[in-house]
């Protein structure tokens, strides 16, 4: 196994795959590099001699440019490499590929799922409990709580009992009031969920009456609204008969076999480091051409502000003119929202990033964008869309782990994908599947990690890794839990932009 990887022809830098100490020799493409100092795992090392503003080049692209002269031979981080990003940029000369839409080809895969009334299927069969507005957050809690000391924490049928609180539904204008209503009634369209409770106070400014409205043609006899205020008495004991109904009617509910052009999973990065764009995130990538062409199925790419820098990339990949233009549309519309807030673009690498080896936000994005794989663009979606096509699709998030997570499940998504070289223990409301960058990580934390794809840095091929995940993520559709679930983490957040009253 190599100690160092020079991941594009064209860089100018390498990545040591192990620690390097100071005075090894190594022979990079037949060229002989001493290294002048000690190299971290995941870090970059110079190949060249770099004068002051001299672009660095890594995954074949600029990630930005040196700080001061560098020699050769040396580690390079955060201190030695400056963002060359700026404002919106105009992409009026992008060519697009040309990339259409594969037809399901070779063996058609299958999971064990639960279709529900409207088509959609769902992995689990859980029965949640959501309020309209942050100040009945105790009162679904406390529902929630009694109904589980009641019927057992373990109910024949169902995979679970959750109440998701929230801050918002109140004291809200305009686009964070819609963004909140939407990504609710997207949760009550939601096919994971057997059945739901919507608990609302009564004067908040998501009314109840006027959110079921807006929730559209939605199960009735699945979803039942309460509203505090109007409840006789103590609401909590309602709340639970009207929960129990909900679990008798979802307890009806049987898995059956399901095609995998019915999978919808989100990609999601966090806590990168530098193996995430050689290993966790190719994996991801390499998945989602396989479900995308193969299977039929859907894959959602989110996390915006990480695609600046690589969305050129993504822009080449779109299937039509129409949807280059909603790209475009995407990352411009996200830099003015930094730009408007006197935030610059560039600045995204947060503590955990730099000190696992990326130094600037181009390097992160075209890590971070591999994980779309290299298949057509078939949807751009805004923050709190419902999917409309199989197929890659791009939606409108912030970088921020539970806020993506959360907008990707509330697409449709019933599984998000969430690779990581740092690590975490979040999950959003659907299973929240972590895949280590390292092995180093996953052997660090069994209980976050679910599946380990830093076996790509050591003796794995990617075919045989593939395999590997793809019947891993089977399992876990047909109701193998995620380490998250496992630890009872359920958890939602919404995207907030403006004053709150």
């Amino acid at each position: 196994m190599k100690n160092y990887i020079k991941i594009n022809p064209a860089d100018n830098v390498f990545v040591a795959i192990q620690p390097l100490a100071a005075g090894t020799t190594l022979n990079v493409d037949g060229e002989e590099v001493t290294l002048l100092t000690d190299v971290p795992a995941g870090h970059k090392c110079a190949l060249k001699d770099f004068a002051e503003g001299e672009n660095i080049i890594k995954y074949g692209f600029p990630i930005g440019h040196a700080r001061h002269a560098v020699k050769k031979g040396s580690y390079m981080d955060h201190e030695d490499i400056k963002t060359n990003l700026a404002g919106t940029l105009d992409y009026s000369d992008i060519k697009l590929k040309g990339l259409t839409k594969c037809e399901p080809s070779g063996e058609q895969l299958t999971f064990e799922g639960y279709e529900r009334a409207d088509g959609q299927v769902g992995i689990r069969n859980e029965v949640w409990v959501i309020p309209t507005v942050g100040c009945v957050n105790g009162i679904i809690k406390l529902i929630v709580e009694q109904t589980k000391k009641e019927l057992g924490d373990e109910i024949p049928g169902i995979d679970g009992i959750f109440h998701f609180p929230h801050n918002f539904g109140c004291s809200q204008l305009s686009e964070d009031h819609e963004n909140t209503k939407k990504i609710l009634r997207d949760m009550v369209h939601h096919p994971n969920a057997g059945a739901i409770l919507v608990v609302g106070l009564g004067c908040e400014n998501n009314q109840p009456r006027i959110f079921e409205e807006f929730c559209g043609d939605y199960n009735k006899d699945r979803v039942k609204f309460m509203i505090c205020q109007e409840v006789q008495g103590d609401e909590v004991p309602y709340g639970v008969s009207v929960l129990k109904e909900l679990i008798a009617k979802a307890q009806q509910d049987k898995r059956t076999t399901q095609p995998a052009s019915k999978l919808r999973v989100g990609l999601k990065c966090g806590g990168s480091d530098g193996f995430s764009g050689i290993t966790a995130n190719p994996l991801l990538g390499a998945f989602s051409d396989f479900l995308c062409e193969t299977q039929g199925g859907t894959t959602i790419l989110t996390e915006v502000p990480e695609m600046f820098g690589a969305e050129t990339i993504l822009m080449e990949r779109c299937g039509s003119k129409e949807l280059l233009d909603q790209t475009i549309s995407l990352i411009n519309n996200f830099k003015n929202y930094f730009l408007s807030h006197g935030e610059p673009c560039g600045e995204n690498p947060s503590p955990g990033n730099k000190a696992g080896g990326i130094s600037t936000l181009e390097e992160k994005a075209l890590g971070c964008t591999q994980k779309s794989g290299k298949s057509v663009v078939c949807g751009v979606m805004e923050y709190g869309d419902r999917l409309q096509h199989n197929g890659l699709n791009l939606l409108s998030a912030p970088g921020n782990d539970l806020v993506a997570a959360t907008a990707l499940a509330s697409a449709g998504c019933q599984l998000v994908l969430f690779t990581t070289g740092r690590g975490t223990p979040f999950g959003t409301f659907v299973p929240t599947m972590k895949v280590s960058t390292n092995s180093g990580l996953a052997e660090r934390k069994p209980t976050w990690i679910d599946f380990n794809a830093g076996v790509l840095a050591e003796d794995k091929t990617m075919e045989e890794t593939v395999k590997a995940f793809t019947q891993k993520i089977l399992a876990v559709a047909s109701g193998e839990l995620t380490n998250n679930e496992k630890a009872g983490i359920h958890e939602i957040s919404i995207f907030k932009n403006g004053v709150t009253l």
